[in-house]
C-alpha cells in the first residue's frame, strides 16, 4: 500500500470519528423572547427546535405552575447558561441555590411532542401545561434536601393548539455552576429518541473500542514489561473509556437509576486528574529525549496532590479548585503541542502518525475543557457555544490516536517480522551446533525453573500476608468488618451445638462528628487508634474479639459469656475509655470524649440468627443515646 492509500485511508478513519460527535438532524433556530416562543408557523412533530433564547427566570424559587404567577419574576436569562452567568439586582448569583423557569410557546395544533432534556445541574422537576412530566433527583431548597442527579432524557407529552408553558424547577448545591449548559430540544419524540439512541450507540462504541485498546495495551505491557509505553498509553484509553460512559447521554446514569452521585462525580474528575500525567508519561516514554522530567514530575505531584483531595474530601471542594487543574491542564496541553511541533521539525522517524494523534487529542481535549467550563463557555459566543455543546469530544480524539498509534505499532512489527526473517536464515547456520545450542537452552530452562520455583514461595509468604492485612482495618489494625462475618457465624454455631450463650456489644463515639469538626480528622483518627487499643487490652479472653465496624462505631464479641458477664465489660470498657481523658469540647456529656455501648445476650436456637444479636445490640445502642449517652443498655430479652 503505498503513501497516498494509507493517507486517504487515515482521512477517512478520522472523518468517520469526528462524525460521530457531532450528527444531528437539522434544526430550526428560532430564538424565544421575553418568555415566549411562536411557533405556529412549523411543523414541529417533524422537526427539531433548540428551546433557545429569553426564559422567564425565578432566582430562590421553587414554583409548580399553580402559583407561578404569584412568584416575583427576577430577569429574563439567556437559555442554555449556567445561572452563575446572570446578574440579578446588578450582581451576580452564585452557583449553588435554586430557581424556576419557564417559558411558554405556541403551537399551530393538537398534538403529542417530546422534549430531549440533556444533563441539568444537578436536580430537577418539569412540568408541561400544569402536568408534572418528570423529575429527575429531588429538589431542595438546601443541600440537605436535595438529591443530584444526572439523567439525560426524552419525555413526551401532550401539546394543545395555542399556548404551551414549560415550567423547570432546578436545584443546585453540588456543582459549582448551576443550571443547564446544552438546550433543551423540542420535536417529534421519534426523532428526538433517534439522536438520543445514536448518541448513546456512539459512546457505547467509543466505550468499547476504547476498552480494547486499554486491555490491549495492557496485555502488551505484561509481555514486555521494559517498554512501559503500552502500560500508560494502555491506562490512559481505559480512564478516557470509563469517563465516556459518565458524559454525552450519561449511560451509567440513565440504565443504573441508583448510582451514587458523588461516587461517579469522583470517579469521573478522578480520570481527568490522573489522564494529564498519564499521556505525558506516555510520550516522555516514546520520545524521552523531547520531554523535560522535572515538567512530568511536577504533573504527577500535582495530580497525586488533587487526586487526594477528591478521595478524601467532598465534591464541593474538588469542585472548587477543579478550574486551577483545569488552568494547568492547557498549560501541559500548549507544552505537548509545543513538543509535537519540534518533533515534527526534527523529522523523527515514524513520529507522523503520533504527531498527527496526538494533534487531534490536543484538539478534542482543548473542546471538552471549553464545554464543561462555565468560566470560559459562558463568555464565548452563543454560535462557538453550539458547536462546542458535546463533552464527548476527547473520547473521539483519544480513539483516534489509539488507532494512529495502532497503525504504528503494525508498522513496528511488520519490521520485526522482516528481521525475524533474517534471524531464521541466521538460525539456519547454526544447525552445525545445535548439540551446543540445546545443552545451553536445557541450563537456562533449569535455571528458569529455578526462578519460577523461588518466585512461587515468595508469592505463596505476599499472599498470607495480604490475607492478614486483608481482615485488619487499616487505621486501628483491629479486626475489620469482613473478619467479624465469618466469625460470628462459626461462633454463633459452636454456642448452639454446646447450649451456650453469646453476648454482642454495639460501642459508638458520643458526638464524634462534633469532635472531627472541631478538632480536625487527624485528631479523630487518633482518637480511634486509641479507643481501639483501650478496648483490645481490657480484654483478657483470647476469643473476645474487637471489631471496628464501621466511622466511629466498634463491636466486641463475647462467646460463651451470659448477660450479668457482658454487663460488666460493658461498665468496664465504658470507664476505661472515659479514663483515657482525652478533651471534647463539643460533647454535650462530658468535656472528654465518651462512649455509648448497646448490650445484646442470646442463647442461640434453631429459630434465631446472629443477624438477631447484632439488631437487638444495635436497637440497645440507640436506646443509649436517647438516654443521654456515656451509658451501658441492654434490652430485655
Amino acid at each position: 500500500m503505498n503513501k497516498r492509500s494509507i493517507s486517504l485511508t487515515l482521512i477517512l478513519i478520522i472523518l468517520f470519528f469526528l462524525g460521530g460527535c457531532s450528527i444531528q438532524e437539522a434544526t430550526i433556530e428560532k430564538k424565544s423572547e421575553n418568555g415566549r416562543l411562536d411557533l405556529t408557523q412549523f411543523n414541529i412533530k417533524n422537526e427539531i427546535i433548540p428551546l433557545d433564547g429569553d426564559w422567564a427566570f425565578y432566582w430562590n424559587q421553587l414554583l409548580e405552575p399553580a402559583n407561578i404567577d404569584q412568584g416575583t419574576l427576577s430577569a429574563y436569562v439567556p437559555f442554555p447558561s449556567s445561572w452563575n452567568k446572570y446578574q440579578i439586582d446588578d450582581e451576580k448569583i452564585p452557583g449553588s441555590g435554586y430557581a424556576t423557569y419557564r417559558l411558554k410557546f405556541t403551537a399551530a395544533d393538537n398534538q403529542i411532542l417530546a422534549l430531549k432534556i440533556p444533563k441539568v445541574r444537578t436536580a430537577y422537576k418539569l412540568f408541561i401545561n400544569g402536568e408534572p412530566i418528570t423529575t429527575v433527583g429531588t429538589i431542595g431548597t438546601t443541600r440537605e434536601t436535595m438529591v443530584p442527579k444526572y439523567q439525560p432524557q426524552v419525555v413526551a407529552f401532550n401539546a394543545v393548539s395555542g399556548e404551551n408553558e414549560i415550567v423547570l424547577e432546578v436545584s443546585n448545591f453540588y456543582r459549582p455552576s448551576g443550571g443547564l449548559l446544552n438546550s433543551i430540544q423540542l420535536g417529534g419524540e421519534s426523532q428526538l429518541l433517534t439522536i438520543r439512541y445514536f448518541g448513546l450507540t456512539y459512546e457505547l462504541f467509543l466505550f468499547g473500542a476504547l476498552m480494547m485498546m486499554g486491555v490491549y495495551h495492557l496485555a502488551l505491557f505484561c509481555f514486555r514489561r521494559k517498554d512501559r509505553a503500552p502500560l500508560y498509553f494502555g491506562l490512559f484509553c481505559t480512564l478516557v473509556a470509563i469517563r465516556t460512559l459518565f458524559i454525552g447521554e450519561a449511560f451509567l446514569f440513565s440504565f443504573f437509576q441508583n448510582l451514587n452521585f458523588e461516587i461517579i462525580y469522583k470517579v469521573q474528575t478522578l480520570s481527568f486528574y490522573l489522564g494529564v500525567p498519564l499521556i505525558l508519561m506516555f510520550f516522555r516514554s516514546i520520545l524521552p529525549q523531547y520531554f523535560n522530567p522535572l515538567i512530568v514530575r511536577t504533573t504527577q505531584i500535582i495530580a497525586g496532590v488533587y487526586t487526594l483531595v477528591v478521595l478524601f474530601t467532598p465534591t464541593w471542594i474538588a469542585a472548587i479548585i477543579n478550574p486551577l487543574y483545569q488552568i494547568w491542564t492547557v498549560l501541559m496541553i500548549i507544552y505537548l503541542f509545543a513538543m509535537l511541533i519540534k518533533i515534527a521539525l526534527h523529522r523523527e522517524k515514524n513520529s507522523g502518525l503520533i504527531i498527527l494523534g496526538g494533534l487531534f487529542l490536543i484538539a478534542t481535549c482543548l473542546m471538552d475543557i471549553i464545554t464543561l467550563s462555565p468560566w470560559i463557555s459562558d463568555n464565548w459566543l452563543s454560535f462557538l457555544q453550539t458547536i462546542f455543546q458535546g463533552d464527548a469530544n476527547s473520547s473521539t480524539g483519544q480513539l483516534i490516536f489509539a488507532v494512529l498509534y495502532s497503525l504504528l505499532l503494525a508498522k513496528t512489527f511488520t519490521e520485526s517480522l522482516e528481521q525475524r526473517t533474517v534471524m531464521s536464515e541466521q538460525l539456519a547456520e547454526m544447525n552445525d551446533h545445535l548439540d551446543e545450542l540445546v545443552a545451553q537452552r536445557t541450563r537456562e530452562l533449569t535455571a528458569s525453573n529455578d526462578r519460577i520455583e523461588q518466585q512461587n514461595y515468595e508469592l505463596e509468604l505476599i499472599n498470607h500476608e495480604l490475607q492478614r492485612l486483608s481482615l485488619r482495618d487499616p487505621l486501628t489494625e483491629l479486626w475489620n468488618r469482613r473478619k467479624y462475618d465469618e466469625t460470628i457465624v462459626m461462633e454463633w454455631n459452636r454456642c448452639l451445638r454446646q447450649h451456650r450463650p453469646i453476648s454482642l456489644l454495639f460501642i459508638d463515639v458520643d458526638y464524634f462528628k462534633n469532635y472531627n469538626d472541631l478538632y480536625g480528622h487527624v485528631a479523630g483518627d487518633a482518637t480511634l487508634i486509641k479507643i481501639g487499643n483501650t478496648l483490645r487490652t481490657a480484654l483478657s479472653r483470647p476469643t473476645d474479639m474487637v471489631v471496628r465496624y464501621g466511622g466511629e462505631e466498634f463491636i466486641v464479641l463475647l462467646a460463651e459469656t451470659d448477660k450479668e458477664e457482658a454487663l460488666s465489660n460493658a461498665h468496664r470498657l465504658l470507664k476505661k475509655v472515659e479514663a483515657l481523658a482525652i478533651p471534647h469540647e463539643g460533647s454535650v456529656v462530658k468535656n472528654c470524649i465518651t462512649v455509648s455501648i448497646g448490650v445484646a445476650t442470646l442463647l442461640p436456637d434453631h429459630h434465631s440468627r446472629h443477624e438477631d444479636l447484632v439488631k437487638m445490640a444495635d436497637e440497645a445502642l440507640y436506646q443509649a443515646k436517647s438516654n443521654g449517652r456515656n451509658q451501658v443498655v441492654t434490652l430485655n430479652q
